[in-house]
């Protein structure tokens, strides 16, 4: 029973420290800014969630003198100190849980919200020349046109949108619309982008829409949080759970027994007496 109390003292020491490294990390996500590389940032100004920072802030140092305490009551396997230990990160765990339950509404409603702002802005010909030139850099980085699809531009796509196909699509092709597929590439009919001087009738434009990348910059914040939100709620009821069962030992466990032998060879078991 020595070497399981022993191995149950160093998990929970293990598992404590992991706590108090969570905690770090939630002030250190906290504290940082990772919302500002969100490209064409000044689209979406209405849909900052700085509430959750706030929430992993106070939360995160809440966990870090929460997770010294757990320290020193595993390393001195003082009992009251174990039991108020577990007593406080399960209410830390019950008041997260509630306080951090927006954050997933906000992450289903983000989609919503997103595609809300893409038809305000479109066509986007119109838009804020800086609108545009954020744009701009992102379709000729991230190879994609428009919003929602190209037509965003009307019949003014820059030249960020244009793409160069591949040999093997540039085949003649008999279907007749306003566009054709070239794998990464469309082609836009001259009825979408009337021909001049400048640009031959065949014109191939990106056919990836910028709208998803820009969606995924938006959702990544929002899903760092959740998953450390998610990976302190792990760890802190596994801590909950071995410090309890530290600190409770003597209830779950056996009591010592020792055999005595009498004159008349019968076997007696009695509890050993306890040194304290």
């Amino acid at each position: 029973m020595a070497r399981c109390r022993s191995y149950l003292r160093g998990l929970s020491i293990c598992v404590t420290v992991l706590l108090l490294v969570s905690g770090v990390v939630m002030i250190g996500v906290g504290v940082s800014s990772i919302e500002g590389n969100t490209p064409v940032a000044q689209l979406f100004e209405q849909l900052s969630s700085s509430d959750g920072l706030m929430v992993l802030k106070v939360f995160g140092l809440v966990t870090v003198v929460l997770s010294v305490l757990g320290v020193c009551a595993t390393s001195l396997h003082h009992k009251p100190l174990l039991l108020l230990f577990s007593a406080l990160i399960f209410v830390e765990f019950v008041a997260l849980m509630v306080v951090a339950s927006p954050l997933v509404q906000v992450q289903a409603q983000m989609d919503g919200a997103v595609d809300e702002v893409f038809r305000n802005v479109t066509p986007l010909h119109r838009a804020e020349p800086y609108i545009q030139s954020e744009l701009n850099k992102l379709q000729a980085s991230d190879s994609c046109c428009g919003l929602r699809t190209f037509k965003d531009w009307e019949n003014q796509l820059p030249v960020s949108c244009f793409c160069k196909p591949a040999v093997s699509t540039l085949q003649p092709s008999s279907q007749s619309g306003n566009s054709s597929s070239g794998g990464p590439c469309v082609l836009v009919g001259s009825d979408l982008y009337p021909p001049t001087s400048q640009v031959s009738e065949r014109l191939w434009v990106h056919s990836e829409p910028c709208g998803p990348i820009l969606k995924s910059h938006l959702s990544f914040p929002i899903k760092l949080r959740i998953g450390i939100i998610s990976a302190f709620s792990t760890i802190a009821m596994a801590a909950v759970a071995l410090c309890l069962a530290l600190g409770l030992q003597e209830y779950w466990t056996p009591p010592p027994v020792e055999t005595t032998v009498d004159d008349f060879d019968r076997v007696k078991y009695q509890p050993k007496p306890s040194l304290t």
